[in-house]
């Protein structure tokens, strides 16, 4: 009987080394090739953003008459020229310069010339602050219960699952639970179809965004902060308060941004709630009816005359100028809060 020979050392060595095959040339065709579809993505991406920027601006732009600057401002409203600047009727101030620009200070009209979109601009600021006022604390604090004090079980595991299922709900889902839940079981509270409600079911909407992007936050935070929160005998609220909140609150305001940049362009929720589609009056309290500039735009959209159509497009561009100022303010926070760390 005979053994069968033992591979030497140098075969041993030597076989991985002739199975790895390197091809760097492939390699390196393969990364140009991912390379180049990054970038032909970027293109496309840049190339229909600009297109439909360039299309909106030359359809909207023709509705901006050159504002009127003078003191003769009669039967509307007008901005004051001295701070502070507020929408205000001209009785209140006359003989004092004025700055009217129909389409901004204009109700919504019948008549596409005369149609202005002053309630909506307004409605959506209003809607804004509430959202920023409800969906922000309620929802920074459910994710700090949730991350920091909250124990590992079964209950806190299914909440999670919860809040993460609900951010990629259709917005229409938000609206019908805003038509149960505001609208009609608490109507003597909100008002029924009212500017309080259109706030708190937008809250909903962006409310797992916030959460989620709050945990994400806290858990970027090195638990060597806390450590030592907790060696000087600091209590558990004390270190998340002076310590760990304000590290992530970049992190944070990130998040927060995106909820209400989600929130602002949002129809669907606010039709099903029943926000009205033309007001001519400006909303005086949280229970009065209330319109937006989405649902403005939708209106103008849907109706068949052409100039209805390019006051859509001027919407549109209004609507896009509320949005960056209201993003910009929100990174001049975030930066802001970066170099108080730093």
């Amino acid at each position: 009987m005979t053994r069968p020979v033992a591979p030497s050392v140098q075969e041993e060595s030597a076989e991985p080394a002739n199975n790895f095959d390197p091809n760097i040339s492939r390699r390196y065709l393969f990364d140009k090739i991912f390379v180049s579809l990054t970038w032909l993505a970027v293109a496309i991406s840049i190339v229909v953003l600009a297109a439909l920027l360039i299309d909106v601006l030359i359809d909207g732009l023709p509705r901006f008459s050159r504002p009127f600057i003078g003191t003769d401002v009669k039967n509307a409203p007008c901005l004051r020229l001295t701070p502070p600047f507020l929408v205000t009727h001209p009785d209140e101030f006359t003989g004092a310069a004025c700055l009217k620009w129909p389409f901004i200070m204009d109700f919504p009209s019948r008549r596409a010339d005369e149609a202005g979109l002053l309630s909506a601009l307004v409605g959506t600021v209003y809607v804004m602050v509430l959202i920023a006022a409800i969906a922000f604390p309620v929802g920074v604090g459910a994710g700090i219960f949730l991350e920091e004090f909250a124990t590992d079980n079964w209950w806190t595991r299914a909440i999670e699952i919860n809040i993460s299922n609900l951010a990629g709900v259709p917005s229409i889902i938000y609206g019908l639970l805003g038509l149960a839940a505001f609208v009609r079981l608490m109507a003597p509270v909100t008002g029924g179809r009212s500017l309080l409600t259109g706030a708190l079911t937008l809250s909903l909407l962006i409310l797992p965004v916030i959460i989620v992007a709050t945990r994400e936050a806290l858990r970027a935070v090195p638990d060597s902060l806390r450590q030592a929160g907790f060696a000087l005998g600091a209590t558990r609220w004390q270190v998340i308060w002076s310590h760990v909140l304000p590290v992530a609150m970049p992190g944070i305001l990130t998040g927060t941004i995106l909820g209400l940049s989600r929130a602002i362009g949002e129809t669907a929720p606010l039709i099903t709630i029943g926000a009205l589609t033309f007001i001519s009056f400006l909303p005086d309290s949280l229970q009065s009816p209330f319109t937006v500039l989405p649902i403005q735009i939708y209106n103008w959209v849907s109706r068949p005359q052409t100039a209805f159509h390019i006051n859509a497009a001027a919407g549109i561009i209004v609507l896009m100028v509320v949005l960056l100022a209201m993003n910009a303010t929100a990174i001049f926070l975030r930066n802001k809060f970066q170099q108080k760390i730093q």
